[in-house]
């Protein structure tokens, strides 16, 4: 396999999608990662529960709508992490506010310790402050925990140089540099994660999770499958 630690990044959207049947679509495939031998941590978005910057439109103070949103990452956490349970999979949830008994608080030895044991480890809450994403949660852990690619799933084919959705002519890039991405403003992640694994030497690679088994053929069969970013 062409890595041995990654870490993936979940919308809330794919996880609490009917009543959190994506949670359980995704653990089953994290299961045949597992199986083949990878270190996998996870985080997760909490965009089906609450999205901070949504809350705010109503309102609330963005500090007070980004805390709400945090905790709409831990309830999404908890499905996965029952979601792997009931597929065979030993997983713990490290949170960035400290919340006992749901979740522990990050601690990196502990996460490191947890991956080498062959456990999942869930970071939730995201950074534990306000203003900053999930995106750039998952390059700071990713970083943290040497992890050598981040793994974002999509709805897409990976990554176009505009919304295909929006413009049918939008061009899909199969390989770019974080540079380029910088520089043309790409907005499949915030600036400050792309900056992170850049400057850390992580790879990005985006693909669709709507499609099982795209997870599998890209790191365990090595298939060319989405847009992989990397300096």
């Amino acid at each position: 396999m062409r890595y041995k630690r990654v870490l993936l990044k979940l919308s809330g959207e794919a996880l609490g999608e009917d009543n959190f049947a994506g949670a359980k679509r995704a653990a089953a495939e994290i299961k045949e990662l597992k199986d083949a031998g990878l270190e996998i941590a996870i985080v997760n978005g909490g965009g089906n529960i609450l999205r901070g910057r949504d809350v705010e439109t109503l309102g609330l103070e963005r500090t007070q709508a980004d805390y709400m949103g945090m905790l709409g990452t831990v309830i999404n956490a908890l499905a996965l992490q029952d979601a792997l349970k009931k597929v065979g999979v030993k997983a713990i949830i490290q949170s960035a506010v400290n919340m006992p008994p749901i979740a522990n608080l990050y601690s990196r030895d502990i996460a490191l310790s947890a991956l080498e044991d062959g456990k999942v480890v869930i970071f939730a809450a995201g950074t534990g402050h306000p203003f900053f994403s999930t995106d750039t949660t998952s390059a700071l852990r990713a970083a943290e925990i040497n992890a050598e690619c981040i793994i974002k799933g999509t709805n897409v084919k990976g990554i176009y140089d505009s919304d295909p959705n929006k413009n049918k002519d939008a061009k899909f890039l199969a390989n770019l540099t974080y540079s380029y991405a910088l520089q043309n403003n790409i907005k499949v992640m915030d600036a400050s994660a792309f900056s992170i694994c850049r400057d850390n030497k992580i790879k990005l690679l985006v693909l669709n999770m709507n499609e099982p088994g795209n997870l599998v053929k890209a790191l365990v069969h090595d298939e060319n499958i989405g847009s992989e970013v990397k300096e």
